[in-house]
């Protein structure tokens, strides 16, 4: 196909957004506390409700696509996130925000199965497959790289709102590129969308994302955390049970039988989940704590997100030497180096010792998800790309969101556990988040203001330095998970070998 890399950059394109739209938010988080007075609950579900919804709906969006078309879901969802965005922008209070950015996770949900179905469907050539794949994560590491740049130009010139405006004409090249390059492909066999499974693959993760997010904040003893999980954990058992049982379910629990399939999944929601911590503890942290302005903030960031575009390239020629548990297990290893760096942050920073660190995590990046996306789209069958791509991406927004959530409870926890207030400031907005504490100080005289800020930086920085020690065991773990679970699994997975085992 002579547009296939033309397909491969609209597809890269929408994915970028994507990426960028979850960076912009961190770097807008200081500021909605002021513009919008919101808690550190809310800042939370602002942060999470994105996940929750994507997560949610990926399953049924990706075997959507299967049915009416990957081009036609992917240009609706382009159209759709376009709006949402518009809508996000002006949202006047924290609540309305929340529900906005449940919308944009709806319209997302329907553009990132697509993108990478396309690109499984496009590319069926083992070696072009790997590199597009890669080319493919990449992208989406430099959407996490370059969000923080164009977020802190905006933040720095407009109110937080703009940081989502930005959305609007990236999605219109979507649309106008999509409709001229891209190609319609379906599974030409495939049956009516089982409405039983969806209501209960949506209820049964939100549902179970709730009860952990939940667990982190109150503890388990609470009843509706209990009933939650309870709840959660059976509708995903009906789920599954249900799958069993159908001629076309929404996810063929066969694939999970394949080694390479379901060890690359549980791998990237663990990796997710340990690193999802990294964008919110920086952006507080080169913010709030050394003075940073978000233009600055974003550009001290962006060489970590390249070097993931550059690991993403990197990947595919990584595999022959050292096999594909390998390459998966030296990206996970190098992040968890990283992070053991960032348990030694301090009230100052001399930038060119910090760099190395993000250089080396960034790589690590590229090469684990490069590798774990391609496994999970080669062992899938073409005809059942969407319904894989899927499944590799609900992994990935679950582990996202449940890092964000407890991870940064585990952040917001230490901090209080860790303030010692001088006496004379009032406690409440202090102890709610270090956001709020240098909020307080601007009201205080400036001997108690200097004491409180002091105090809440010391505080912060004891909860960095937790996190990161945190992330960095459980990547450490990842690392050799990955090492033996993709043991054995072939360099090259021909497409003919697939085709015979989904006979």
């Amino acid at each position: 196909m002579k547009n296939k890399w033309a397909c491969l950059a609209i597809a890269c394109l929408a994915t970028l957004l994507l990426s960028l739209d979850l960076t912009v938010l961190h770097l807008a988080l200081p500021r909605l506390v002021a513009d919008l007075g919101a808690t550190s609950t809310q800042l939370l579900w602002i942060g999470d409700m994105y996940g929750f919804a994507l997560a949610g709906l990926l399953v049924t969006m990706g075997n959507l696509g299967d049915r009416i078309g990957r081009k036609r879901l992917l240009l609706i969802g382009a159209a759709a996130f376009g709006a949402a965005s518009v809508v996000t922008a002006y949202a006047p209070s924290p609540e309305l925000l929340i529900a906005a950015r449940a919308l944009l996770g709806v319209a997302g949900a329907t553009i990132m199965p697509s993108t990478l179905s396309i690109v499984r469907n496009v590319f069926t050539e083992p070696g072009e497959r790997t590199m597009a794949v890669g080319v493919w994560s990449g992208m989406s590491a430099a959407g996490f790289a370059v969000g923080p740049v164009v977020g802190g130009l905006l933040l720095d010139h407009f109110w937080w709102g703009s940081v989502f405006l930005i959305n609007v004409p990236i999605m219109a090249l979507v649309l106008i590129g999509g409709m001229a390059v891209l190609p319609e492909s379906r599974n030409p066999h495939a049956g009516r969308l089982d409405l039983v499974s969806v209501v209960l693959s949506f209820a049964g993760i939100v549902t179970a994302i709730y009860a952990i997010k939940e667990v982190a904040h109150k503890g388990a003893g609470h009843a509706d955390v209990v009933v939650a999980g309870i709840g959660g954990i059976l509708l995903l058992a009906l789920f599954v049970w249900r799958q069993t049982r159908l001629a076309e379910p929404l996810i063929d629990v066969r694939l999970f039988r394949r080694r390479a399939f379901s060890a690359s999944i549980v791998t990237n929601l663990l990796a997710i989940f340990g690193m999802s911590a990294m964008m919110l503890m920086f952006a507080w942290y080169l913010q709030l704590v050394l003075g940073w302005s978000p233009l600055q903030a974003g550009l001290a960031q962006l060489p970590g997100g390249l070097s993931g575009a550059v690991g993403g390239v990197l990947a595919a020629k990584l595999i022959q030497p050292l096999g594909r548990n390998g390459v998966v297990a030296l990206g996970l290893a190098m992040n968890a180096g990283s992070f053991f760096f960032y348990s030694t942050l301090g009230t100052e920073l001399n930038y060119l010792t910090l760099l190395p660190a993000m250089i080396i995590g960034g790589v690590g990046v590229g090469f684990a998800f490069t590798v774990n996306n391609d496994n999970v789209l080669a062992t899938a069958p073409s005809r059942r790309a969407g319904a894989a791509a899927a499944v590799s991406e609900t992994a990935f927004e679950l582990g996202g969101a449940l890092g964000i959530a407890i991870l940064g409870t585990v952040l917001t926890s230490a901090y209080r556990a860790n303030l010692d207030l001088p006496a004379g400031v009032p406690a409440e907005a202090a102890r709610e988040s270090l956001a709020g504490a240098m909020y307080a100080a601007e009201t205080l005289p400036p001997d108690q203001a200097g004491a409180l800020v002091r105090a809440a930086h010391a505080a912060f920085l004891e909860g960095v330095h937790l996190t990161s020690y945190v992330t960095a065991g459980l990547l450490a773990v990842v690392a050799v998970l990955a090492l033996v679970g993709l043991r054995g699994v072939p360099k090259v997975i021909p497409e003919e070998v697939l085709a015979g085992a989904d006979r």
